[in-house]
């Protein structure tokens, strides 16, 4: 039946409700619950639905086996080699927008459009409030001082969020530099590597180590957890710095698939990620840094205080990954 055939008063209400018109198939690395705010927000104001597959594992080796069949239209993951991978695996394709060329700067972006950054993250030490002083903890290259011999906890050096940091320092300070510096936050641990990050802070919670390492946004994510308010609280975050930089900093992003069946709707969904209602929600949510110019942190974000984020490439970051896995496996990190 046509508009025409309806009741005027139907007739008004077909044309005033968000006809759902297309829809949108998303691979997903984030965890279900952090991005579900933005989905149901991007719905609300297209009418455009939003299936969302989560992906823990063989994200790339799937879209490669689908090829153009994939039904998968975006991927967003974490980590700047994830993104990496992705796009050398050849299952994206270039983005050109005017939008999100304006909301995401230069450096939160592939230079060749295939990937974007939505949010930034720094990977930081939680210290003891306890057993730590204030200024204590200074560099990366200083956690290998032999004050810290059985103080450092650390989830395994294999694992990317580990590997992104041991690429920047690659990228700082040369290879058989770096091959120190493993070796000797080896010999500063007070445990073998294991778990994640929010376990790391539950073992200085417990006594067993004084530092570790961790992304900023954990801490938030432990304050609303009754079980883990406690380790949050034992802990202050600190910011350190590359010797000739800043704090190390890694990205989530997004890309649409080469085989994208919704390219318009993909594209419409890309670029409400990186508006300012978007990266609200982002900051608002998940406790991380928007990466659009202007939207501010959230009060707890801003509550642990400035620091000078590091400025090298990320895509240099992204190219060293590879060494950086090698050279863990070398020193037998997680060992």
């Amino acid at each position: 039946m046509s508009l025409r055939a309806l009741p005027l008063t139907m007739a008004m209400a077909a044309l005033a409700a968000p006809a759902l018109a297309d829809e949108v198939n998303v691979y997903s690395l984030r965890q279900p619950e952090l991005i579900q705010p933005l989905v149901d927000a991007f719905t609300a104001r297209t009418g455009i639905a939003v299936n969302v597959a989560h992906i823990d594992k063989g994200m790339v080796e799937r879209l490669q086996n689908e090829g153009d069949r994939s039904p998968a239209d975006v991927v967003l993951t974490v980590d700047i080699a994830r993104l990496a991978q992705v796009v050398e695996a050849g299952v994206t394709q270039p983005v050109t927008s005017d939008i999100l060329a304006a909301n995401i700067p230069a450096e939160f972006r592939d230079p060749g459009n295939q990937w974007f950054g939505l949010t930034a993250r720094a990977r930081i030490v939680y210290a003891s409030k306890e057993r730590v002083a204030d200024g204590e903890v200074t560099t990366y290259e200083a956690l290998t001082d032999p004050k810290w011999q059985g103080r450092i906890c650390t989830r395994p050096g294999t694992h990317d969020y580990n590997l992104g940091l041991t690429a920047a320092m690659i990228v700082h300070d040369g290879l058989e530099a770096t091959k120190i510096w493993a070796e000797g936050l080896k010999a500063n641990l007070a445990k073998k590597p294991e778990g994640n990050d929010r376990a790391q802070v539950k073992s200085i919670w417990a006594g067993e180590c004084d530092i570790s390492l961790g992304n900023t946004y954990y801490m938030g994510e432990m304050l609303a957890d009754p079980e883990q308010k406690a380790w949050a609280d034992a802990v202050r975050i600190v910011y350190p710095t590359f010797t000739d930089g800043g704090t190390h900093m890694n990205v989530s992003g997004m890309a649409m698939t080469k085989a994208a069946p919704h390219k318009e709707a993909a594209l419409a969904f890309m670029e409400f990620l990186s508006s300012d209602e978007a990266q609200k929600i982002y900051a608002e949510t998940n406790n991380e840094f928007p990466v659009k110019p202007g939207v501010p942190q959230s009060a707890l974000v801003e509550s642990w205080g400035p620091f000078t984020p590091d400025a090298i490439n990320l895509m240099d970051v992204a190219k060293e990954r590879p060494a950086a896995l090698k050279l863990m496996e070398e020193v037998n990190f997680d060992g």
